[in-house]
């Protein structure tokens, strides 16, 4: 069974039977909570995304997204916005520590063909060499979905419920100080809840029965 977050806000009133206004306050927090939880521990193709854009000649940054989780890939696509060829078509670029380009490209001249790039900050990517044309980038990363509580639905909400509402109740029953034995209880379902989903996430989504044994388990 699927959530929305009105049936999400519903249910974490209903099993916490507290209604008051500043715990009902809280619940888009609780529900964030999680969910931030959730994005930062299981790598999930429904999570992953893909922008195009264009480098700057003798420029070495390149804008990372605002909902940026971590990289994928980069990839020049071989073209630049006019359709005319810059490059070898979907040249990966390889990752690398800031230290080791700048060392290796430690001024903007000479330029070329991107070869590196590396996380500068939270706002942008630094490539190396230092672009000397208008290059088509295309990345590839996990992103911080929407939230339910701004969406009214998600991913999560709709395939994964249990994991969203169990947290949820962790993260509630930790700010009413509640019974330990209850606390223990919705922690453990999710913690349950985020195992299945490292399964799906970490594993089957990452292989297939051609390649890849199904997996089995051991008949007593």
């Amino acid at each position: 069974m699927s959530l929305t977050y009105a049936q999400l806000s519903t249910a974490i009133q209903q099993y916490t039977e507290v209604d008051e206004p500043s715990f009902v306050d809280n619940i888009p927090n609780f529900i964030i909570n999680t969910e931030t939880l959730i994005n930062n521990t299981v790598q999930l193709p429904a999570f992953r995304k893909n922008v195009t854009g264009e480098t700057t000649i003798d420029f070495p940054y390149i804008d990372i997204p605002t909902d940026f989780l971590s990289v994928f890939s980069i990839a020049l696509t071989g073209y630049d916005t006019a359709g005319v060829i810059t490059a070898t078509p979907y040249k990966y670029l390889l990752q690398k520590d800031v230290n080791y380009v700048r060392e290796a490209y430690p001024t903007v001249s000479p330029s070329g063909e991107p070869a590196v790039y590396s996380i500068f900050s939270n706002s942008a990517f630094l490539l190396g060499p230092t672009p000397d044309k208008c290059y088509t980038l295309e990345l590839h990363y996990y992103a911080y979905p929407p939230s339910i509580t701004v969406a009214g639905t998600s991913w999560l909400g709709t395939n994964f419920p249990n994991a969203l509402l169990y947290g949820a109740l962790t993260e509630a029953y930790t700010y009413l100080k509640g019974e330990q034995d209850m606390l223990q209880l919705y922690q453990g379902k999710f913690d349950q809840s985020l195992m299945l989903l490292k399964q799906l996430g970490d594993g089957k989504d990452r292989q297939d029965n051609f390649r890849t044994v199904q997996v089995r388990d051991p008949v007593i």
